[in-house]
């Protein structure tokens, strides 16, 4: 017990020191090599611990598994400002620029327990999102109109913000067709952010805008959800994720809206999974990411009058509520080998106008190609593999921050994870 406890301690200490990338916006496109493989199509599909981050009623079928694993996720990103002005007028410098670091280690544990017949426990420890640039220029250079140099902007300029979740998840079978899952949360989450100097001049916290170390926060929730097994070859599943309520980041009050809070958005789940032959499977999720819900995601960076950063209007990322359409299709190929391959189609996280601030997060990817396979080993173990590719995506236009100066963001990914499993 010793041994396992100690593993569970590391896991968790190597979540929190590696930034997490993600991909719908900053949610990840899946949990778990056999839903990242399916492009996350996971919530009717029932097979395995994981699964409890997309729908927690699933955990009273799946029986005794441990599950742990990695993903090796790289990023490219970056943001491109266009010279179309007269020399020395362009707001930020123009030329191609690409973020550093484009290389992270992310790993994941699960671990479901069988109480009796009907109901379970589990445990699952990942990533549920994040954002992460770092530009080898003082990006804002020229923002400060004043010459005082404590405005001066300073490089790098970007953002490190880490979070991770612990999940608990209760599951019952209700009767043979129905069962339920609630999952308290419990989730932390650091950031930090450098190069913003000029943008204390915005600030009515002007000391909490930058260049403040890492700041840690702390908070929870809950998810609850339902899987029917209509009949032998239709599952049907559906979950909601309250809004994980979160301490705020005081060292940087003076950058998000509302003082520094910066919740985790609500979301919900809803999809399908059918056998249409008799080793060939259809999965279907619908997902709906509420980051409006969040005034530092949501709040607009565009209007006649700014509003003071830090304040309840104050400039956030202005994203949408994202909708997700994920596909995914699964062939038991052999006894020992399943192959599994996917798709996903997301709504445009945030408007054209909205391009300045979210050169310190480019989140613009809208598809994802996922493939992947598992293979059986003798003693009730398996090693599940999956690949993400997202295509090259872009956003441009111009700022009132930036007047006529145009330009885009952009961003493409690949990821390949690794997971081993075992029943008991």
């Amino acid at each position: 017990m010793k041994k396992y406890v100690l593993s569970l301690a590391l896991l968790v200490s190597v979540s929190l020191s590696v930034p997490v990338e993600a991909t719908n916006g900053y949610w990840t496109h899946g949990y778990g090599p056999k839903s990242k493989s399916m492009a996350g199509a996971c919530v009717a599909m029932a097979f395995g611990a994981m699964c409890a981050a997309s729908n927690p009623a699933s955990l009273a079928v799946v029986g005794n598994r441990i599950e742990v694993g990695a993903s090796l996720f790289a990023p490219k990103r970056g943001y491109t400002a266009d010279d179309n002005l007269p020399p020395g007028m362009a707001p930020i410098e123009p030329g191609k620029v690409e973020s550093e670091n484009d290389l992270f280690l992310i790993p994941h544990f699960a671990a479901n327990y069988m109480l009796d017949e009907v109901s379970s426990i589990g445990i699952a420890i990942g990533g549920n999102g994040g954002m992460n640039t770092e530009y080898d220029r003082a990006v804002f250079a020229r923002f400060n109109p004043t010459g005082d140099p404590q405005f001066d902007a300073s490089s790098p300029t970007g953002i490190d913000l880490k979070q991770m979740f612990i999940g608990i998840s209760y599951s019952r079978l209700l009767n043979e067709q129905h069962s339920i899952g609630i999952t308290p949360i419990i989730s932390i989450q650091s950031f930090s952010a450098t190069g913003l100097e000029p943008f204390k001049l915005m600030s009515e916290s002007p000391d909490s805008v930058t260049g403040n170390g890492t700041d840690v926060s702390f908070g929870g929730g809950l998810r609850v959800g339902w899987l029917w097994q209509f009949d032998e070859q239709l599952k049907i599943g559906a979950s909601y994720q309250t809004k994980l309520w979160m301490s705020d980041f005081d060292e940087y009050k003076g950058l998000f809206a509302e003082q520094g809070n910066f919740d985790i958005p609500a979301n919900f789940d809803l999809g399908f999974s059918y056998i249409f032959l008799p080793d060939w499977t259809f999965s279907f999720d619908f997902q709906r990411i509420l980051f409006s819900g969040v005034s530092a995601i949501g709040n607009s960076s565009v209007g006649p009058v700014p509003p003071l950063m830090g304040s309840d209007e104050g400039y956030g990322f202005g994203w949408d509520d994202m909708n997700v359409y994920k596909f995914g299709l699964q062939w038991l190929y052999s006894q020992d080998l399943t192959l599994r391959a996917g798709f996903s189609q997301a709504s445009k996280p945030f408007e054209n106008q909205q391009a300045l601030f979210n050169i310190l997060a480019p989140a613009v990817v809208q598809q994802h190609y996922t493939a992947g396979f598992g293979w059986r080993l003798e003693d009730e173990s398996e090693i599940n593999v999956s690949f993400m590719y997202a295509p090259e995506e872009s956003v441009g236009g111009t700022n009132p921050m930036t007047g006529p100066q145009t330009g885009e963001i952009w961003m493409s990914q690949w990821e390949i994870e690794v997971g081993w499993a075992t029943s008991f």
